[in-house]
């Protein structure tokens, strides 16, 4: 329901004697300046009469909504490269020091007393209201707009839960006042997400640490979508990448369905356009086919610097039909490589002896029996360090079992992790591969049915090895020669491993060693990427590790290409 002049009239009577609140009033916005103009012509004049900043956050940035912010009087903010709507919250947050800040999205219109009605909420809710939800009525340009059924919305976000004030689960930014207590406590807005879970995140943890979020239905904005941001295009293009997106989060949140689930209700969207002949249902069959694609073909979230570039973004968990159909093609990859890998196992064997150390912390060293078998099942000489897990973290423990021993007189070390299924003939030709390419810094490749993050070390064919810009810190890493020199001991302050690899890489790249994969001997990870583990804390962790340290980030360590010939 919009206001009447009655509901402004009455809401200014109410903010009467109330002194203006400490807020701040933040648009996020990216290449609408027409958008932006409109919406600030809405907002402005009420801000002014509560003095109230008005901040412009452009997260392109550009000239024209510079000029349309200048033009309304409104602050504005670059946000330099586009880092997404999260990011540009955040930074609207570090550019004030209100206690209030009312988040709205660059297509919105106001209602008359739409901020009289936010502020008064906010002296009236008690501390415990995180965020002040206001009602959101989406529209559609009826001169754009395709026809629809009437059986859904307008696939605009809205949020119109009736005339009363009362606690709901979720907000949205196009319409929402965050008190800044409430950020702090909460953290900051998980700048990882695009569009699609990007404030549902932040409002889950706001609420796990005991914040409510209370619907204020009078503060009401109308969510437009005018010209040909209505047309059938626009909105399905917009469709799909929120479906991608969303199901990004969900698989993040561990409550994405499966595959015939989504499959299924994009046959029901693609039904309901031809039962009902309804244009408007094509945007659902985007937004179905967009969620398809992200459990199909998974892309990872967008790399922000600093906060995730240094991840793989994928959880590389292999599980379900989709494992049962990557073990298959194992079994084809093997018979088809059966006679590279027998010529290669025959120059393998060639290779004079050398000495290897391959150290290893296991949960329980009984249970580490066949990947020593595999290891010394060799004509190299293969000693063995296994230890217990103990007290200390892990690399505080593989710095004491290495310096228990002389490492200049082995020519190659393995780290090795204690759930891994290994082929025959694995350290012969891991010997060979990596010297043959003359590589200081080596891992074998991931087999496709493997538990594996990096998409870059599952196994390709009929490479021995390949030169890559990244080697991951396990299940296996070999370290010889300058590497092994100038890497161990491994740092200090490392708890877990994330983060030292694409350190590590950084350091290669800089020394010039070639590191890379050895697709000659691909092994089986049996248990899940951070599988024994709380992620959040480990990733923390690595971002603390590296904030003074250089690394390759996830575009640079996407890159390989075979690895020449150095040495027969």
């Amino acid at each position: 329901m919009h206001p009447s002049w009655l509901h402004v009239f009455l809401a200014r009577a109410r903010m009467r004697g109330v002194p203006p609140a400490s807020a701040l009033i933040a648009i996020p916005t990216l290449g609408r300046p027409g958008q932006i103009d409109t919406t600030l012509g809405s907002i402005v004049p009420q801000a002014r009469a509560r003095g109230v900043e008005v901040l412009v956050v452009d997260d392109g940035p550009s000239e024209a909504t510079r000029q349309a912010a200048e033009r309304h009087g409104a602050a504005y903010r670059e946000a330099g490269s586009p880092g997404g709507p999260n990011a540009a919250r955040n930074l609207a947050f570090a550019s004030t020091g209100a206690e209030l800040v009312i988040l709205l999205d660059d297509d919105i219109r106001a209602w008359p007393a739409w901020l009289d009605e936010i502020l008064a909420a906010h002296e009236r809710e008690p501390a415990d209201v995180a965020v002040l939800a206001g009602q959101i009525v989406p529209w559609l340009d009826p001169a754009h707009a395709p026809r629809s059924c009437g059986r859904h919305g307008a696939w605009v976000t809205g949020l119109q839960l009736g005339d009363d004030d009362h606690d709901v689960r979720h907000g949205w930014s196009a319409n929402m006042g965050v008190r800044r207590t409430w950020w702090i406590k909460a953290g900051p807005f998980d700048e990882s997400h695009a569009i699609g879970g990007d404030e549902e995140e932040w409002l889950d943890r706001a609420a796990a640490a005991g914040g409510r979020v209370r619907y204020i239905a009078k503060a009401g904005v109308q969510h437009e979508r005018v010209g040909t941001d209505a047309s059938l295009r626009s909105l399905a293009r917009s469709a799909r990448y929120r479906g991608r997106n969303l199901r990004l989060f969900e698989t993040q949140q561990g409550r994405a369905p499966g595959l015939p689930a989504e499959l299924k209700t994009l046959l029901a969207c693609i039904a309901h356009v031809i039962i009902r002949r309804c244009p408007m249902g094509l945007v659902l069959v985007a937004h179905s086919l967009g969620r398809v694609e992200q459990t199909i073909l998974p892309q990872p979230p967008p790399a922000r610097a600093g906060l995730n570039d240094f991840m793989s973004g994928r959880s590389g968990h292999v599980a379900g039909k989709r494992g049962q159909l990557l073990r298959a093609a194992d079994l084809l990859l093997d018979l088809l490589r059966t006679p590279i890998t027998a010529v290669e196992s025959l120059r393998a064997r060639r290779v004079p002896q050398r000495r290897l150390l391959a150290v290893a912390i296991a949960r329980n060293p009984a249970a580490f029996d066949p990947i020593a078998a595999s290891l010394t099942a060799t004509h190299h000489a293969v000693d063995l360090d296994v230890q217990p897990i103990d007290h200390r973290g892990k690399f505080e423990r593989l710095n004491a079992i290495l310096a228990a021993h002389d490492l200049t007189q082995y020519d190659h070390v393995l780290l090795v992790d204690d759930d891994v299924e290994l082929p025959r003939g694995f350290t012969d030709r891991l010997v060979w591969a990596t010297e043959r390419a003359g590589l200081l810094l080596a891992q074998p490749a991931h087999r496709r049915h493997s538990h594996a993050a990096w998409p870059v070390t599952r196994r390709r064919l009929p490479h021995a090895a390949r030169l890559t810009h990244f080697v991951e810190i396990g299940p296996i890493t070999l370290l010889r020669g300058a590497a092994l020199e100038q890497l161990v001991p491994f740092p200090a302050d490392l708890t877990m491993g994330w983060g030292l690899d694409v350190h590590w890489a950084a350091l290669a790249r800089d020394a010039g060693w070639p590191i890379g994969v050895v697709d000659s001997t691909p092994l089986l990870h049996v248990n899940p990427v951070a599988g024994g583990y709380g992620r959040e804390p480990v990733v923390e962790a690595a971002r603390t590790f590296l904030a003074d340290r250089p690394y390759v980030t996830r575009d640079e360590a996407t890159w390989s290409a075979p690895a020449p010939v150095v040495q027969r």
